[in-house]
């Protein structure tokens, strides 16, 4: 088993469905392709790694910085594109783990065991999230984004500016523009009884998105690869509108946002949607959409094979690598190996696949069942290439 290519180029030809010498592999490059602080405390204690300050970089879904020794020791292709916050603080939530966290957070022990999160910015409250007693993430109002698209700084063009020269990884802004679509139930009642409004305020979001990404095609350059949007469009048996509407009112502003992005860069569009959303694939592919995350699998019509055959050789599926609803939450070692591979016999082939689970590894999944997962896709990486 030989490399032969770099990992951002390995990842840059999954993407554009060349031949590659192995599936790539991503763990934290997306804030729904990461991990759990707390799975991660116990991921490195298993491994016997170094103590380090575990960095939160998504407080609502308590997700943890993949650190560089456990992106090699997985053989990741990608790395997350978060220059971190410009203060921290240590938080020591129960028993031995231990975080940091936004130093713009305040936590309260509340007496039944929740901690409140509350946070500002310039002085003024601007959130609030809880987490019950033993709970592995929060509920409530986010308010910890590293910055504003609109709003770099020299820092932070200097951190994107290390990833890109001095590592080979693979990166991606996330949030350069609106998915368009909304889930809120007041929104969807919104579609069907307003209309003329949505459609103002698609053109509002595309207003803002070129104002955006323009501004991240300037300070960033070459040095990020891709930008992210999104919208969830399906539950776990349907889609949430009719594809039909979907394509009339949300998909030229999104094919319009994706025109603007390639005439004016290399960048490759990654579009993380959840559910059932089989019927918007072949919208998204004449909008112009790279990448599909993360190819929930469990969901109805979502059938692993049957999403390859069908537009294997139009999209890449970045995701739909272990299934997180089935043996990898609470099935052994040995199942969530089958399950990575018989996953990867259907999307890998050809390349157009980029390994990772469905969506971010929660904070009870044992580390024998992620190093099962880690380990078995490099493994099987090496099936699908053809360099």
């Amino acid at each position: 088993m030989k490399e032969k290519l770099s990992r951002r180029e390995r990842v840059l030809r999954a993407v554009e469905r060349k031949p590659v010498d192995r599936t790539p592999i991503d763990l934290g490059v997306h804030y729904s392709t990461g991990i759990s602080a707390y799975a991660y405390q116990n991921l490195r204690e298993y491994l016997g790694m170094p103590k380090k300050k575990i960095e939160v970089i998504d407080t609502f879904q308590f997700l943890a910085r993949v650190d560089e020794d456990i992106l090699e020791r997985f053989h990741c292709d990608c790395m997350l594109f978060h220059p971190g916050y410009p203060k921290t603080r240590t938080w020591k939530p129960r028993g031995h783990y231990e975080f940091e966290i936004s130093g713009a957070i305040h936590p309260t022990l509340e007496p039944d065991g929740a901690w409140i999160f509350s946070g500002e910015k310039n002085g003024e409250k601007v959130g609030r999230m809880v987490s019950p007693a033993g709970g592995y993430f929060f509920d409530g109002w986010g308010f910890d984004t590293w910055d504003s698209q609109l709003n770099f700084n020299g820092e932070v063009a200097k951190y994107v500016e290390k990833i890109y020269k001095e590592t080979d990884y693979f990166t991606l802004y996330v949030g350069g523009g609106t998915g368009y679509f909304s889930d809120n139930p007041d929104y969807l009642v919104k579609i069907m009884l307003e209309p003329e409004e949505i459609k103002k305020d698609c053109e509002n979001g595309y207003e803002w998105s070129v104002k955006s990404t323009a501004d991240i095609i300037k300070k960033c350059g070459n040095y990020v690869q891709g930008v992210c949007i999104g919208a969830d469009l399906g539950t776990q048996v349907a889609p949430f509108v009719n594809p039909v509407i979907f394509a009339d009112l949300f998909a030229p502003w999104i094919k319009k946002y994706i025109d603007f992005l390639k005439a004016n860069s290399d960048y490759k569009l990654f579009f993380h949607t959840c559910g059932a959303m089989e019927p918007f694939i072949p919208i998204l592919i004449e909008c112009g959409v790279d990448i599909l995350n993360p190819v929930q699998v469990s969901c109805a019509n979502m059938e692993p094979f049957a999403l390859k055959r069908n537009y294997g050789d139009k999209i890449c599926f970045w995701g739909g690598g272990c299934d997180t609803h089935g043996a990898f939450s609470s099935g052994t070692p040995e199942q969530v190996a089958d399950n990575v591979r018989y996953l990867m016999s259907a999307l890998a082939p050809n390349s157009g696949f980029v390994f990772n689970q469905v969506h971010n590894i929660m904070g009870n999944v044992t580390p024998e069942n992620i190093v099962a997962m880690l380990d078995t896709a490099y493994e099987e990486s090496f099936k699908y290439g053809s360099l």
